[in-house]
């Protein structure tokens, strides 16, 4: 099965649009309703917590007899425990930007972070824009620029969820393992090191304190779940500048957010910025809108090498 074929675009399309949504509009609010917990806490519930819905969504699509064969692959064990590394280290940072007031800057990571992948595909995986594509990423790296001028330099929030989810989608797309089965195998290898962080956590813990907010902890990990299981489904069936040009849905909708929910300023030079980056995202949709059938690929496909028969993942809901 080509990664570029119509019905796995399309399906591709769907599983990245879902993800992006819950990622951008769904997510904010909800760890802004935990912004008195600590940061590290609510990774380590979202691990944790993760770990069951995982496993249900493997014996509903009926891989959980055979998710153990990927354990006893050293080398799929290695890459997924440099993934699961990246993962950590994006949700760590994103929830914090969130509870700390931050948000504005994690939406600027995440309009850095498509461009970080177009340079990725193109440099690793030999990825090549077609002339219109050119201009779209032409005008989004305008609009990413003038909000870093209008920041006065890349805040260390932006640039470690650029560079983390960048790196991670790059090397997910590679690990021989399905969707659900790569997640599993993520939450699992992060279950010891979320377990001991609960345990020893300093100063005071929020979990079964009251009701309400154990619900949310608890939520946290079908909510983390859910969009990455999409998101590594997507990333497989579409080549790898769709998938960066596609994430800019992500800050949009945490941008407004920050803009409309939290009360961050949003002055005219932002304004402008937001512009030029849409105008990006209107052209690229425009080639994946376009018929395809007889045509020349927008982008070179994922190598053939990098995807092992059966693996393609199958998010049913």
């Amino acid at each position: 099965m080509q990664a570029d074929s119509a019905a796995d675009r399309r399906r591709g399309l769907s599983y990245a649009l879902a993800a992006y949504c819950l990622w951008g509009g769904i997510f904010p609010i909800y760890m802004k309703l935990l912004d008195h917990v600590s940061p590290l806490e609510i990774v380590a519930h979202r691990i944790v917590w993760a770990i069951p819905f995982a496993v249900l969504i493997l014996w509903w699509q009926g891989l959980l007899r055979g998710f153990t064969r990927h354990l006893r692959n050293p080398r799929t064990v290695a890459l997924a425990m440099l993934t699961a590394t990246l993962i950590s280290v994006n949700w760590g940072t994103y929830v914090y930007a969130i509870v700390s007031g931050h948000a504005l800057e994690a939406a600027l990571g995440y309009y850095i972070n498509p461009l970080v992948n177009v340079v990725l595909g193109a440099v690793v995986l030999g990825e090549r824009p077609t002339r219109l594509q050119g201009v779209a990423i032409a005008l989004a790296a305008t609009g990413v620029v003038l909000m870093t001028v209008k920041a006065g330099g890349l805040p260390w929030i932006s640039l470690v969820l650029a560079m983390s989810f960048g790196t991670y989608g790059l090397l997910r797309k590679t690990v021989p393992v399905g969707a659900s089965e790569g997640f599993t195998l993520e939450v699992v290898i992060l279950a010891i090191p979320s377990l001991l962080v609960l345990a020893f956590l300093p100063g005071e813990t929020h979990f079964l304190d009251n009701g309400p907010e154990t619900a949310l902890l608890i939520g946290a990990g079908p909510l983390t779940a859910i969009p990455l299981i999409l998101f590594a489904a997507g990333a497989r069936l579409l080549d790898f500048a769709t998938v960066g040009i596609l994430q800019y849905i992500v800050p949009t909708l945490l941008f407004f957010c920050a803009v409309f929910l939290f009360g961050e300023p949003f002055d005219a030079w932002q304004l402008v910025a937001f512009a030029f980056i849409w105008t990006a995202l209107a052209l690229y949709t425009v080639t994946l809108l376009r018929g395809r059938r007889g045509a020349r690929p927008a982008l070179a496909p994922l190598p053939a090498a990098a995807i092992t028969p059966g693996s393609e993942p199958e998010c049913r809901r």
